[in-house]
């Protein structure tokens, strides 16, 4: 039975967060207090230097050698049994969209700034180490599955709209370069290719830079910040201004104007402050690039068009009716649907790709590369954007040293640990108060409308609960630590997954309610759940 005692406890850890999160909230909202610009400052700091320090904090100081093995296997049977269902689903009806979307709300909680003070009050300091271990599978196995299926949906949606029919069928290597960070479509993107005698196909992908005239752009925005190379470590960005307005795109385009600066970001002025390599400007015009082969001449033709795939040919491969007969590889390059003009996938839910079309306008059916083609692209994409991700090295080097130290019982130098320590303390608050600033900032709380909250609050409150429940049954668990598992799988969503959604434009809005209005929510529904537990 929970005493008054356990329930004044719990409140005593729960409360301070949430004072953290209204005071933001208040500063900007009610107060006027920071400006957008000073607020992307401050989530700045909390994403690259307080979150991850408090997570490196954490996981040094877990016996990694004494893991609770049972509580793992719940936490992965669960999350592994979702993941399944929903894979067999998406096989059948082709939703990989829902997929993701599904997996992040149901089984991806906030456990590192709500789980460990929450659930250390409520049942105990052992429960720290036991969400410091999934804090760490988290950051090191699902949070990577989740990027890697946001990668293989870009990546699919830039061949489909790239390489359509059975074109794509014949690429057997993808060059990337250096400075593309990833296929979220957050920089424009444009692909070279070169078939070669055998039909093969290898295809560079780079980034490619074109906007809106200055006098366009200052009708919408007074800044263009830099897309941020820092990917999920952007976990308390803020809101998302207006996108630029499709008609004075296509008027911008459309009048031939170029500028040096990156298009646009979907991000907010926090992107601003980002270490990502500034682009080089593309060699190309804006406009769609067809060839159109006479008699030994090559002429360019400019033109708006549907037709995705663009193709260049050299002068001599149709010359008499015939096969040309030298020998090198001919060069074939495919542009957008508008030449090197901002080629986003960001809002990918919302697009319909048309099927391909051969050269005779026959309908085809969409091919893809082969798997192991694909798999190298995505896992090039993964790696870069992991490695520049601050929470990728301080979950792993956390998860080093405490190998290290309680394999041979060393500890940590005084000066090193204390160093640590004055950061990680502000880590909780600091955390609590990027949300506020957060949650001031957005338009609306209830960013996906009623019924589609009202459906993600039930999957993650009482979907996730149930699943996590079953999957502990089935591995035997019992007692506090069975309730310490219900209690967590209750927690609220996760921030990481909505800043991939949001990156990657799917289903942003959704998951932009699942952090705000289920961080309201989950403290009474935690508390429902930590009472009737002990009863």
């Amino acid at each position: 039975m929970i005493s008054a005692d356990d329930f004044y406890k719990v409140m005593c850890a729960m409360v301070p967060l949430y004072f953290a999160m209204l005071l933001a909230y208040g500063s900007v909202k009610w107060w006027k207090i920071f400006s957008p610009e000073q607020c992307s400052g401050i989530n700045r700091f909390v994403a690259v230097f307080a979150v991850p320090v408090l997570s490196f904090h954490f996981i040094a100081q877990n016996d990694p050698y004494e893991m609770d093995t049972k509580f793992i296997l719940a936490d992965t049977l669960s999350k592994a049994f979702v993941l399944f269902m929903l894979s067999i689903w998406c096989i059948c009806k082709g939703e990989l969209d829902w997929l993701i979307t599904l997996f992040s709300v149901s089984s991806l909680p906030n456990t590192l700034v709500m789980g460990i003070p929450l659930l250390n009050a409520m049942y105990g300091q052992f429960t720290q180490s036991l969400m410091v271990q999934l804090v760490v599978l988290q950051c090191i196995i699902w949070y990577t599955l989740l990027l890697f299926l946001f990668e293989y949906r870009a990546a699919t949606i830039l061949i489909q709209n790239q390489f359509p029919g059975h074109t794509a069928a014949s690429i057997t290597k993808f060059e990337i370069d250096n400075d593309v960070i990833s296929l979220d479509g957050r920089d424009p993107l444009c692909t070279e290719s070169v078939i070669d005698d055998t039909g093969c196909i290898r295809v560079r992908i780079r980034r490619s830079i074109s906007s809106a005239p200055d006098s366009v752009l200052s009708s919408s925005i007074g800044l263009t910040p830099r897309a941020s190379n820092l990917s999920n470590a952007e976990i308390f960005s803020i809101n998302t201004p207006a996108r630029l307005n499709e008609f004075h795109s296509e008027l911008a385009v459309g009048l031939g104007y170029r500028s040096t600066s990156p298009r646009l970001s979907g991000y907010a002025s926090s992107d601003a402050y980002s270490l990502q390599p500034t682009p080089r400007a593309s060699n190309f015009n804006e406009l769609d690039t067809t060839t159109v082969t006479t008699t030994g001449v090559v002429t360019p033709s400019w033109a708006r068009s549907p037709v995705v795939k663009m193709v260049w040919q050299s002068p001599g491969k149709f010359q008499g009716g015939g096969e040309s007969g030298g020998s090198g590889a001919e060069r074939q390059g495919y542009r957008d649907a508008v030449g090197e003009k901002d080629l986003s996938f960001r809002d990918c839910a919302k697009i319909q790709v048309q099927e391909g079309t051969d050269e005779m306008g026959t309908s085809t059916n969409q091919e893809m590369p082969r798997a192991l083609v694909m798999l190298r692209l995505i896992l090039i994409m993964v790696g870069r954007k992991l490695s520049r991700n601050p929470n990728t090295y301080s979950s792993v080097l956390g998860l080093v040293w405490s190998l290290i130290s309680f394999k041979w019982k060393i500890g940590m130098p005084s000066l090193v640990k204390y160093s640590i320590k004055i950061i990680s303390d502000a880590g909780l608050g600091m955390a609590m108060f990027s949300l506020g600033l957060f949650m001031a900032l957005q338009p609306r709380i209830i960013a996906c409308g009623t019924k589609m909250a009202a459906i993600g609050m039930v999957i993650r409150f009482l979907g996730g609960p149930l699943l996590m429940s079953a999957a502990s049954l089935v591995v035997g668990m019992k007692g506090v630590h069975l309730h310490a598992a219900i209690v967590q799988a209750a927690l609220p969503q996760g921030i990481v997954p909505f800043v991939f959604a949001r990156e990657y434009g799917l289903h942003p809005d959704i998951l932009s309610t699942g952090v705000i209005f289920g961080m309201l929510v989950s403290l009474p529904v935690t508390l429902v759940y930590y009472v009737l537990l002990g009863l």
